[in-house]
C-alpha cells in the first residue's frame, strides 16, 4: 500500500478520502497518526483550488511524502455565494457544525423554498513529489432545507438536500460517496492517479 498524508484534521473528511482511495492501493492517514505536526495553515486563497494547493504544499513540505488536501464548501445562491471559501469559519473560528448551520438558516429565514438553491464544491490537490501536482474539482447541486435532518455526515450535511429527496446527513456513507462533490472529485483524482501509476 502507498501511504498518503491527508492534510486535514477533520476526521469525517479523512475517512471519506481513505474509503475512496483505498481500492487504488492507497492508505490515507492523518498527519497526527504519523506523528507529524502540520500546524495551522493560513488559507489565504480566494478559491477552493488555491486553498487546496496551499494546504497540500504545506503538508508535503513538512512530511516529505505524498499529500492530498481537499478544500470544499457550500455556495448558496440567495446569499451571493456565501459561505463559500469561508464555510468552515462561517460562524467564527471555534464554531461547531450546529453553530454554522444555525447562522446559515438564520441568514436564509426569509428565503422561499424555490430560491434556496445551493451547491457543494470540492477541490482536491494531490502533491506526489516536487514536480508532480494532480488536481480535481467537482460540484453537487442541491437546495438548503429549513431545518437540520439526519445524523450522518458532518458540516452542512443536515441541511443540504440532494435531488429533492434526503439531506446528505440522511444518506449512508456509501450513498453519499456516490453522489457527493467530494466523492466525484476523488473519483476524478483516482482516474488521474491510475494513469500516473500506470494501473
Amino acid at each position: 500500500m502507498i501511504k498518503y498524508i491527508i492534510a486535514s484534521n477533520n476526521k469525517g473528511k479523512a475517512a471519506e478520502l481513505d474509503r475512496i482511495l483505498n481500492p487504488l492501493g492507497i492508505t490515507a492517514v492523518t498527519a497526527k497518526s504519523e506523528g507529524i505536526d502540520l500546524g495551522e495553515v493560513e488559507e489565504t486563497g480566494e478559491t477552493f483550488a488555491q486553498n487546496a494547493y496551499i494546504k497540500a504544499l504545506s503538508a508535503f513540505e513538512k512530511s516529505g511524502i505524498p499529500c492530498v488536501a481537499d478544500d470544499s464548501g457550500l455556495m448558496v445562491d440567495a446569499l451571493n455565494g456565501e459561505p463559500g471559501v469561508y464555510s468552515a469559519r462561517y460562524a467564527g473560528e471555534n464554531a461547531t457544525d450546529a453553530d454554522k448551520i444555525k447562522k446559515l438558516l438564520d441568514n436564509m429565514k426569509d428565503v422561499p423554498a424555490d430560491k434556496r438553491t445551493a451547491r457543494f464544491i470540492s477541490s482536491i490537490c494531490c502533491i506526489i513529489d516536487k514536480d508532480t501536482v494532480i488536481t480535481a474539482e467537482e460540484t453537487c447541486e442541491g437546495v438548503i432545507g429549513f431545518e437540520p435532518i439526519g445524523d450522518n455526515g458532518f458540516g452542512y450535511d443536515p441541511v443540504f438536500i440532494y435531488n429533492g429527496g434526503k439531506t446528505f446527513a440522511q444518506l449512508t456513507a456509501q450513498e453519499k460517496d456516490a453522489v457527493s462533490h467530494r466523492g466525484k472529485a476523488l473519483r476524478s483524482l483516482c482516474r488521474k492517479l491510475k494513469e500516473y501509476y500506470g494501473k
